[in-house]
């Protein structure tokens, strides 16, 4: 990202992007849904015209939010300057998103502070816009129409692929989708109990519900070490689930699975717009959370050391 300025302190960024993305859960009031669940076309994640690199953590969300509330229907985006480096030109008049990202640098560490690496981040933004808003750049083919299989049970291969890497002890019976913490592993109902919808197959409702208990599988201590009590108390429990749901949104993006919500997601809906409202940073942290989740089960070593197991 090349256009970028330092957050001023008379702006305030986390409640900027925390608003915008509130706005886009309640833009239908009579039924909220995260954005990403509003569509019908397969998700992908917003990816850079100049870098072509995909954005990461809040910036999903963020310009997933604004795609939906401007009927964007493709997901690429850059900054001014960048799209001028492809021969675009934004149309005049266009409101551009705001994405954020930390830089790090360096200082003296403190001398009394023995665990003081020297380390800082610095909240800094970009403006970027959507393709829509560009004319004079030759757009890549965009999605193809979503049309579900003819065989709803087929196996996606590259998606099965990923599930094996991962390691997780995966057992299937019952009727409940759960990660279980003490013996580590993740249960799940039979495939064929899932149920489709209009735009989205039997088996990718299952592939996505298997997403949210890998997310919850990679916050264990042997693993990613993800805990909440201290920032999040009693809303812990919340904040956790909204991680595990969008690690599986995230991931779901990169494989090409098109979800539909989880059955007791409108129970998480309001305890989650409760956590945002109370806390402008909270959709940072676990959008981050969700992307480190990601890119642990991406790398395919999420199985422990045999003596490490509970």
């Amino acid at each position: 990202m090349t256009a970028s300025t330092t957050a001023k302190a008379s702006r305030d960024i986390h409640a900027e992007v925390t608003a915008s993305i509130i706005a886009a859960i309640e833009a239908s009031p009579r039924a909220p849904r995260m954005p990403w669940l509003q569509s019908n076309r397969p998700l992908h994640l917003p990816r850079n015209a100049l870098t072509r690199n995909n954005y990461n953590g809040i910036n999903i969300l963020q310009l997933w939010a604004t795609g939906f509330v401007r009927g964007y229907d493709q997901q690429l985006w850059a900054s001014y300057r960048q799209w001028a480096q492809v021969s675009g030109q934004v149309k005049q008049g266009e409101r551009g998103t705001t994405v954020a990202f930390y830089k790090t640098y360096e200082v003296e560490p403190k001398a009394d502070d023995p665990d003081d690496d020297g380390s800082r981040r610095v909240l800094k933004t970009s403006v970027v816009f959507n393709i829509h808003q560009v004319t004079g750049y030759a757009p890549p083919a965009g999605p193809p129409p979503r049309t579900l299989p003819a065989d709803p049970w087929q196996p996606l291969d590259s998606v099965e692929d990923f599930i094996i890497a991962t390691g997780a002890d995966i057992r299937h019976g019952g009727d409940q989708a759960y990660f279980h913490r003490l013996k580590d592993f993740v249960q799940m109902p039979e495939r064929t109990s899932f149920v489709g919808t209009e735009t989205s197959t039997p088996l990718e409702a299952y592939y996505a519900v298997l997403l949210h208990e890998l997310t919850h599988w990679t916050g264990t201590s042997f693993r990613l070490d993800r805990t909440f009590g201290q920032r999040f108390g009693d809303a812990a429990y919340a904040a956790e689930e909204l991680v595990a749901e969008l690690g599986s949104a995230f991931m779901c993006a990169e494989l090409g699975i098109t979800p539909a919500p989880r059955a007791d997601h409108a129970q998480y809906l309001a305890h989650w717009l409760k956590l945002l409202k109370s806390d402008k940073r909270a959709i940072f942290v676990a959008a981050a959370k969700a992307s480190e989740a990601a890119r642990f089960l991406a790398a395919g070593v999420g199985m422990p050391a045999e003596e490490t197991r509970p």
